[in-house]
C-alpha cells in the first residue's frame, strides 16, 4: 500500500488529458513533467484572443479518493492571491476613500516611529522595509489581522521606505487591514463583494478549514513521500485565496476591460516601481512583470504547504497561461513559460 499513490500517478499520467481526445504538444509536455517532477495533479487554461483554448486537467486531485483533477478543480492559490489585495486597495483609490502615497500610519493604530515613512505604495510594491513576515503569525492559531500586525511593530525595519525591493507578506497584512478599516466591513467581504461576484467568480473565496468546498484538491508535501499537506486554520491576506483555472480566467477576461480597474489604475498597477535613487525594479501593485522570449509578461506565482500556482499574461499577444498544482514541490514558473512557448508568436527575425 505504500506505492499506490505513485502507482496511481503513473497510470493516471499515461492516459490522455480530460479535455481532449488525443494528446497535443502541451499534453505530452505536462505529462512529461508530471512525471519527471513526481507531481500528484495538476489543472490548465490557456486563453487566446479572449477565448480558452485549452482547459484541462491532469493527474489527481485527491490520491487516496483517487479523484481526478479537472479545470474545476479548487486550489488554494497562494500569493496568485496578492493581486486581489492590491486590486481591494486600488477600488478604494477609485472611490476616493484613499491614496496610494498615503501613509500608512494614517489608518493603523500605534505604529512605531520608524513606520512615518511607509506609504500604502511601498506596501504594495514590496519596498516598506518591513519583515519577510509577522512574528507573531501562528498559522494554526486564529487571530486578528491587527493583531499580528503589532507584531511586527517592535522588528527594526530592514531598509528605509524607498530604498530598494525585498519581497514579502507582512505588507499584505497591513494592506488587508487598511482595506477592513476604510471598507468598513472585513476585507474578505469586500473583495467578494466588490471583485469575484461582478466577476463571475463563483469558485473563488479565502481559504477555509471549516466550510465545504465542492471539488477542492487535497495538497501534497515532499514529492518522494507525497504527504498530505497541513491545512492552516489561520486565514493569512498575503496568500489567502482559493480558486479553479475557470476562475482566473474569467479575471483575465474583466482585466482587458474597465468593469472593475480603470485602464489608468490598471496602468499603475502594471508600473515597475521606482526607487529612490531613480532606478526601477520590476515589480507594480501586486503583479511581477518580466518577459519571455521578447514577449511582455504581468504575472505572479503562488505557493503555500500543499500548493504551487502560477498566473502568466502576455498582454501585447493576449495570452494568458494558468497553471494549479497540488504539491509544493516542483517548478510552476517554468512550466507556464515553457507552455507559453507552444502558444505566442515566433519572434520576427531581425532585418525584416
Amino acid at each position: 500500500m505504500r506505492h499506490r499513490p505513485m502507482m496511481l500517478i503513473a497510470l493516471v499520467l499515461c492516459l490522455a488529458a480530460t479535455a481532449v481526445a488525443e494528446a497535443d504538444q502541451t499534453d505530452d509536455y505536462i505529462r512529461a513533467e508530471m512525471l519527471r517532477q513526481r507531481i500528484p495533479g495538476l489543472s490548465l487554461a490557456v486563453v487566446k484572443d479572449g477565448k480558452i483554448v485549452k482547459a484541462a486537467g491532469y493527474g489527481l486531485a485527491n490520491l487516496k479518493l483517487e479523484i481526478p483533477a479537472t479545470p474545476e478543480t479548487v486550489y488554494k492559490v497562494g500569493s496568485v492571491g496578492k493581486q486581489f489585495i492590491a486590486t481591494g486597495i486600488m477600488l478604494l483609490v477609485q472611490e476616493g476613500k484613499l491614496g496610494v502615497d498615503d501613509p500608512i500610519g494614517k489608518f493603523l493604530e500605534g505604529t512605531p516611529p520608524a513606520w512615518n515613512g511607509i506609504t500604502i505604495r511601498h506596501l504594495l510594491t514590496h519596498t516598506s522595509g518591513l519583515v519577510y513576515e509577522p512574528p507573531g503569525y501562528d498559522p494554526f492559531k486564529i487571530q486578528s489581522d491587527a493583531d499580528v500586525i503589532k507584531t511586527i511593530y517592535p522588528s527594526p525595519l530592514r531598509f528605509a521606505p524607498g530604498e530598494k525591493w525585498e519581497y514579502g507578506n507582512a505588507s499584505y497584512f497591513a494592506l488587508a487591514e487598511v482595506i477592513r478599516k476604510v471598507a468598513g466591513r472585513p476585507w474578505d467581504e469586500y473583495l467578494s463583494e466588490k471583485v469575484f461576484r461582478p466577476s463571475g467568480m463563483k469558485a473563488t473565496r479565502t481559504t477555509t478549514t471549516t466550510a465545504s468546498v465542492p471539488n477542492r484538491a487535497q495538497g501534497y508535501t515532499d514529492r518522494d513521500k507525497l504527504h498530505d499537506s497541513a491545512d492552516w486554520p489561520a486565514v493569512r491576506p498575503s496568500g489567502a485565496f482559493l480558486s479553479t483555472v475557470l476562475d482566473l480566467v474569467k479575471w483575465d477576461a474583466v482585466l482587458y476591460t474597465d468593469k472593475i480597474l480603470s485602464d489608468s489604475t490598471r496602468h499603475q498597477m502594471w508600473t515597475a516601481v521606482t526607487l529612490n535613487d531613480g532606478t526601477t525594479y520590476p515589480y507594480g501593485f501586486g503583479w511581477e512583470l518580466g518577459a519571455v522570449k521578447g514577449h511582455k509578461e504581468v504575472h505572479h506565482g503562488g505557493g503555500i504547504p500543499g500548493f504551487l500556482s502560477e498566473f502568466a499574461r502576455f498582454v501585447d499577444d493576449r495570452i494568458t497561461i494558468v497553471v494549479l498544482i497540488n504539491m509544493d514541490d516542483a517548478d510552476v514558473k517554468s512550466i507556464a513559460r515553457e507552455i507559453a512557448t507552444f502558444y505566442l508568436p515566433a519572434p520576427v527575425p531581425s532585418g525584416r
